[in-house]
């Protein structure tokens, strides 16, 4: 059976010391909590010390908050809870996961996954796979559960090797993470984060879910293509002809049946009449859905686009679960929106000891003073907006290879550079952008992100001996060609000035 390469040498000792160091870390609530208690008593060091930065748009002096102090220790206690449920992206981040839930309980997701692939043309096989990996992130761990094994047996089936199939789909689930032509929940989850490190230079800045919208469309044909190359021309011949017999006789993702083709239908008449809807809310100037200036913008279509999400994923799994008979009654809907919560468990311990480093953060001033002095030390670096977008990206990168969460990096990170790109001139829209290209292009390649084992068990189906090292080396070409593109896709959008979303441009005027 023909197997990749085995990695030695220099890069076999790399991966080495990449797991170990991932696996020393504690977990990212600890993390969290650790950083949260760094934020109380650097607060009362920088006091003493006298810390002080110029706000550049005020003239204020900026000095550290003491929060060990009688008036911080008070605030700490008494403001814990509403940290916790104040928190920005807790509130949007359940409320999408339920649609999302009824969608994914009902079958629907599953039945539209099946559809596109299986349908397929053969020579677009490879393509359509990367594509749907893509559009599979609005669903959160569908793609990696189901996309990615049956791209293994779909590959399989045409006489191709499994595990370039099986590459394809991890490349488009995993490093396309930051495209997608709908929006997810990973969107509103990211942009409550962006708003938090926003709102401790501007207290009433908001960032939509939308943010980054336009770019993400534009990448998602740009990683679908490049996803399709690198599997055809880089991976598949290094691979060679599959000739093992383990997984031939797979057929354990068959074709639809009539019923789920009728739910199909069913949802997608659901879904035609709510776009009906919206558009009658929308078009005529004094439609309901427009915003009380008569704009799109700050419509409830657009500010409240959680909530849109929520009522049409909703609605479309109602529409298949109901006539599939996978929801029989209201009981299954609930158990189903229930089951989906389940799997926020650890993010909500994880969210309370965030909420409080965000917050001790804020109140300590020391967001502020490092936005500052890092802006007032990057302007006199005067490297320029595109070669100080590349060095996030790449830092960005270098982080997800020891800590998997996105969400998570994003939540120590956002507090620092947001403010310091804003001082800079930077939106927080931009900054956001750029962390999901470097969060994305190494999620492939990176042991710490929580479906890596997963990935090796459906590997080792086909290749017993498959480990971390036999993965990477698959991935490493998709990582490095995903990053070209995407640096240059970026390049050429801030050249050009083009908004990254829906009333999301690249710059920030800092009011005085």
């Amino acid at each position: 059976m023909s197997t990749p390469k085995k990695s030695t040498g220099i890069f076999q000792r790399m991966l080495n010391w990449t797991e170990r160091a991932g696996n020393a870390l504690p977990h990212p609530a600890t993390l969290f909590a650790l950083f949260a208690l760094a934020a109380l008593v650097l607060s009362a060091i920088g006091y003493a010390l006298g810390w002080e930065a110029v706000h550049p748009g005020t003239n204020e002096i900026i000095r550290p908050v003491n929060l060990l102090s009688h008036d911080g220790i008070h605030r700490v206690l008494l403001e814990m809870v509403d940290n916790f449920t104040g928190f920005a992206p807790l509130g949007i981040v359940l409320v999408a996961l339920l649609g999302i839930g009824i969608t994914e309980q009902s079958g629907l997701i599953n039945a539209i996954i099946r559809m596109m692939v299986l349908n397929s043309p053969k020579r677009l096989l490879t393509f359509v796979i990367v594509f749907t990996g893509i559009l599979s992130n609005v669903a959160s761990d569908v793609g990696y559960v189901l996309l990615i094994p049956l791209a293994g047996v779909i590959f399989l089936a045409v006489g191709r090797h499994p595990i370039a199939g099986m590459a394809a789909a991890f490349a488009g689930v995993s490093g396309g993470f930051s495209a997608n032509l709908v929006l997810g929940t990973v969107d509103p989850l990211l942009a409550g984060l962006s708003q938090e490190g926003a709102r401790i230079l501007d207290p009433l800045y908001e960032v939509n879910p939308t943010a980054n919208y336009y770019f993400m469309v534009a990448s998602t044909f740009v990683i679908a293509i490049a996803g399709t190359f690198v599997t055809e021309k880089i991976v598949e011949p290094r691979l060679g002809k599959y000739t093992g017999e383990i997984g031939k006789k797979d057929n354990s993702f068959g074709k639809l049946s009539k019923k789920e083709k009728k739910g199909l239908l069913m949802a997608l008449l659901t879904f035609l009449s709510i776009l009906t809807i919206t558009l009658v809310g929308i078009i005529p100037e004094d439609g309901f859905l427009l915003g009380s200036d008569g704009g799109l913008l700050s419509s409830p279509l657009i500010r409240g686009v959680v909530a849109m999400l929520f009522i049409t994923a909703g609605s479309m799994g109602l529409a298949y679960g109901f006539t599939t008979g996978s929801f029989k009654n209201d009981s299954d809907v609930i158990n189903g929106m229930a089951a989906s919560m389940k799997t926020l468990a650890t993010y909500i311990v994880l969210v309370f000891f965030a909420a409080q480093f965000v917050a001790y953060f804020k109140w300590s001033n020391l967001g502020m003073i490092m936005a500052i002095k890092g802006a007032n030390l990057l302007m006199s670096a005067d490297i320029g907006l595109i070669p100080l977008m590349i060095l996030f990206i790449l830092l960005a990168a270098v982080i997800n290879m020891l800590m998997g969460s996105a969400s998570a990096k994003w939540a120590i990170l956002a507090p620092i550079f947001i403010p310091m790109f804003m001082i800079m001139g930077y939106s927080p829209e931009l900054s956001q952008v750029v962390y999901r290209i470097g969060d994305s292009v190494t999620n492939v390649i990176s042991p710490m992100m929580s479906f890596f084992a997963l990935i090796i068990a459906f590997v080792q189906k086909y290749d017993p001996k498959a480990g971390i090292g036999t993965i990477i080396a698959t991935m490493v070409p998709y990582s490095f060609v995903f990053l070209i593109l995407w640096v240059l896709l970026l390049v050429a959008w801030l050249t050009l000035g083009l908004p990254l979303g829906p009333d999301a441009g690249i710059h920030y005027i800092l009011n005085n």
